[in-house]
């Protein structure tokens, strides 16, 4: 039996429990068992010229480039492994693909073993974390293979997409550009995505509206109200009433007299109360983290980038086996591991004593809405592990992931948080004021994990909204509806409306997740929904980091925002929505995982994709000039740039066209374009070959 596993250090701890111990050159054996392993993924879609030479020289005539076929390439780097790999296939009868549990995890098995042709038995080792009591559950659970082979024509509908956008509309694109005069003197191949580039329209879109931003002054009048009879003062709000002349949309008054009007108007009057309503109010522990939850918390209190944060979580993951598998979009638990709590509590015990009175105070017969097995999708949410290990062997940023990893877990053990909420409403001469506070009653998990409360007004200085002046933590009194309190004292404050915030890692995650708020139409919203917006746990951070080695993004300060670059925004302002609307990208996403699912094959999927592929491509060459080279310059510009899936660069563009500072041909008048030779840059006449004018940079007509 072979097991082919992702990785090497996965394969050592399978084999460890498998009895596997006698190391060979590439894998492990004994037991009569050989356990083998990818780096990842040996394979790689083939470039374009493997299905033809023409394909070697970009141009626009030469798309769409469709393989009727399909070609894969051995990394370089994986070659060695691949030829151990395809040995051991030759000679295995029982295959057991033990990668990650996912779509990727199941292409990078199938892929290798498609391409070296084994028609044997196919088991499904399932592995949502590396301890060893997992291993050994899930390896008494083996799957047939025909229960996840659907994840890899999946896998495979993704990786052909990908390099279909990124191949085609790469070129097509860049060569407008090129022939438009838009990439500017360095010239540069531009990259598009299937879902890089509706990512890279979020923060080219936001950078727009903070450029844009107006700030508009508003008004919150402040009371200090005294009840009868009391000691200390309350604050609450006048609630300006929309519809109003000098108050907005957003219920703000932005008229200075008519705020003025109510602090004249009710300082040092009497306010009726109109109702006070306490109601008790219990909140639940957070579920446990998944991926995007993690990088998002991450990015806000330690400003970590969004693949550090997964580097990291799968770090704690494969090398310390003290959480669970990293790259999951659920926050639920099985109801079968509820019976680990005991073990659990142990192991985080063991790892780090300083944790042994928290633990001791956890009620493992609470069983709270976490454990739900309806709502898992392919992987639970990240919890610890019953494996022990020591805090020692941790960085500084691993332990601060597993503290946020562990007090989670450990808050579904503790009651429900609880607390008093009062609301009261007054009036006074017709204008209405509010007030609310808050009074903890049972402290509840936030004893297990003190849930750090959300940037105070972070969501209204999104929106310019003002934060509640009265403030949730003051104690309201009792009072009953006919009361009457003094307004003792008023102010008016101005306050301004801020821009929307610059995009972290950590909120264009969300933004990326939450993508739905941004489309109207009804069923795609809905799909949105549903999908959890663009892109995976598994690909964002990726996506992400593509966007800043492309230079279509970069960071900017201590804080680390994301802004799109000259070149980033010069890329979305070429492109039809068609590429960079992120509705359309997320019912990608939905066909790939029906596809999963069964509900959609791999070459419905493909042919929708191809049909879809030539009507972008047919926008993008219309209307464009391709002035024709002289041989020289076009033997020198050989394709350009070489892209691979998903449009990542290998190497500059070559020639950059583009007007000659306004000068035109001085033999026909034509607008000069800058190519680059082999002799260096020169001026080209775009009339060629009817024209053969040539400028030298800084030379004479030839």
């Amino acid at each position: 039996m072979l097991y082919v596993c992702e990785k090497p250090s996965q394969a050592r701890d399978i084999a460890k429990v498998l009895g596997a111990g006698g190391r060979g050159d590439g894998y492990l054996q004994g037991q009569g068992i050989t356990v083998t392993w990818c780096f990842g993924h040996l394979l790689e879609q083939a470039e374009p010229e493997a299905y033809g030479v023409q394909y070697k020289r970009w141009s626009l005539e030469s798309l769409p480039i469709l393989p009727a076929e399909w070609k894969l390439d051995v990394k370089k780097s994986g070659a060695k492994q691949f030829r151990v790999i395809g040995r051991l296939l030759k000679q295995a009868r029982h295959v057991v693909i033990a990668t990650d549990a996912d779509r990727e995890g199941e292409m990078i098995a199938r892929e290798v073993m498609e391409l070296c042709n084994y028609r044997g038995q196919v088991s499904r080792l399932w592995l949502s974390a590396l301890d060893d009591a997992s291993i050994r559950k899930a390896l008494g659970q083996l799957k047939p293979g025909a229960e996840t082979e659907k994840l890899y024509h999946a896998g495979l509908a993704r990786s052909r997409a990908d390099w279909l956008v990124g191949m085609n509309l790469s070129r097509a694109y860049t060569l407008a550009a090129q022939y438009s005069g838009q990439l500017g003197d360095k010239g540069g191949a531009l990259s598009v995505g299937r879902v890089q580039t509706p990512t890279l329209r979020l923060v080219a879109d936001r950078d727009e509206q903070i450029r844009h931003f107006v700030p508009v002054d508003y008004w919150d009048v402040v009371a200090s109200c005294l009840p009868a009879g009391a000691a200390n003062v309350f604050k609450a709000n006048w609630v300006a009433p929309k519809g109003k002349d000098g108050i907005d949309d957003e219920g703000r008054c932005t008229n200075m007299a008519l705020a003025q009007e109510v602090v004249d108007t009710c300082k040092g009057q009497a306010a009726t109360v109109l109702r006070c309503d306490t109601e008790r109010k219990r909140q639940a522990a957070p579920l446990p983290y998944e991926l995007s939850g993690l990088q998002v918390e991450a990015s806000r209190r330690w400003g970590l980038g969004a693949q550090q944060v997964l580097d990291i979580a799968q770090a704690l993951y494969e090398k310390h086996k003290l959480t669970t598998y990293p790259r999951t979009d659920c926050g639920f638990l099985p109801v079968s591991q509820h019976a680990d709590a005991g073990a659990v509590f142990k192991a985080l015990v063991a790892t780090d004593r300083n944790l042994s009175g928290l633990a001791s105070q956890a009620d493992t017969s609470i069983k709270g809405k976490v454990w739900d097995d309806s709502k898992i999708t392919a992987h639970h949410g990240i919890i610890p592990t019953a494996s022990h290990g020591t805090i020692e062997h941790l960085s500084e940023q691993e332990f601060f992931l597993y503290d946020l990893i562990r007090k989670r877990y450990l808050a579904q053990f503790f009651p429900h948080y609880e607390y008093d909420q009062t609301v009261i409403e007054l009036d006074c001469h017709h204008y209405k004021f509010r007030a609310s506070g808050r009074v903890e009653r049972v402290a509840g998990w936030k004893v297990a994990y003190q849930e750090p409360e959300a940037e105070a007004g972070a969501e209204d200085a999104e929106s310019g909204k003002a934060g509640a002046a009265s403030g949730e933590a003051q104690a309201l009194p009792k009072l009953a509806a006919g009361d009457s309190v003094l307004v003792q004292d008023l102010a008016s404050i101005k306050r301004q409306t801020k821009p929307p915030l610059p995009y972290t890692e950590g909120t264009l995650i969300q933004a990326m997740k939450g993508i739905a708020k941004w489309v109207e139409n009804p069923k795609l919203k809905a799909i949105l929904k549903e999908n959890a917006g663009i892109g995976t746990e598994a690909t964002r951070a990726n996506i992400i980091e593509t966007l800043l080695s492309r230079k279509l993004l970069e960071r900017i300060g201590k804080k680390k925002q994301l802004r799109a670059t000259p070149k980033g925004v010069a890329l979305i302002g070429m492109l039809p929505d068609a590429v960079k609307d992120p509705a359309l990208t997320a019912v990608w996403e939905q066909a790939l995982e029906s596809i999963a699912s069964g509900g959609m094959t791999l070459v419905q999927f493909m042919d929708k994709q191809q049909n879809w592929l030539l009507k972008v491509l047919e926008r993008a060459k219309a209307g464009v000039t391709i002035p024709v080279q002289p041989e020289s310059v076009a033997a020198n510009r050989n394709a350009g740039a070489a892209v691979s899936p998903a449009g990542s660069n290998r190497q500059d563009a070559g020639a950059v066209a583009m007007d000659a500072g306004g000068k035109p041909c001085p033999a026909c008048g034509k607008p000069m374009l800058k190519r680059k030779g082999k002799f260096g840059d020169f001026w080209g006449c775009s009339g060629f070959p009817g024209c053969k004018t040539i400028v030298n940079i800084g030379g004479n007509g030839k």
